[in-house]
């Protein structure tokens, strides 16, 4: 046998067993979870659920705009690097194959660029500090390296009443618009802050979750 067939066949095991390993194996995982049932409150709740409306609408948005090159959604297990992760206040419980099972795609994320966003929606910021964040992040983050997704945004004149929707904005954010308009956010920004806020992956206590 030449060496270009060595070179081939061993390519080709080499491709083949790390699409099985890493996507395959993982796909039969995912596809054999089923809801786990929590009786713990005041009645019993099937977990996950899948997403739907605003918030799944926002989950197409969040993929798009690339969100998950700089956030992930996966808490790390309470061995790995001193448990930094639970320590962050991000989650209680390391995340599992089950909180992914309606998830198509499934966004793990990349990198942390950003802080790790699985468990966002009961972290304690409201919506309001959402869009401020997501119009320019340094309005509530100084220091932040996150891009401004201002084209969310609609800069538009106030005719009558300012809208609800309008945004609070402070600082020289609020200098720089001129007097008579108003930003409002568009319904992708408002879909994408809805998944954001439907983002609680982590506070039922699975079983296989534990260590």
């Amino acid at each position: 046998m030449d060496r270009g067939m060595v070179i081939f066949l061993g390519a080709l095991l080499t491709f083949t067993s790390s699409w099985l390993g890493l996507v395959f194996a993982p796909l039969i995982q995912i596809n054999k979870q089923e809801p786990y049932v929590d009786d713990q409150g005041s009645g019993p709740t099937n977990y996950p659920r899948p997403l739907s409306g605003s918030a799944l609408r926002g989950m197409h948005v969040y993929k798009q705009n690339g969100c998950m090159y700089c956030h992930s959604q996966q808490i790390r297990a309470e061995t790995f690097g001193n448990n930094a992760d639970i320590k962050r206040g991000w989650a209680t419980r390391r995340t599992v194959a089950r909180d992914y099972m309606y998830d198509k795609p499934i966004m793990l994320g990349t990198m942390r660029t950003g802080p790790d966003l699985a468990n966002i929606g009961v972290r304690g910021y409201y919506a309001d500090w959402h869009h401020k964040h997501l119009y320019d992040p340094r309005m509530m983050v100084p220091g932040s390296i996150m891009p401004p997704f201002r084209f969310l945004y609609e800069k538009r004149q106030i005719v009558g009443e300012p809208s609800s929707e309008a945004l609070v904005l402070t600082g020289k954010w609020k200098a720089e618009l001129e007097p008579g308009y108003e930003i409002v956010p568009t319904s992708d920004a408002k879909d994408l802050i809805a998944y954001l806020l439907s983002l609680d992956r982590t506070t039922v206590p699975l079983p296989e979750s534990k260590e």
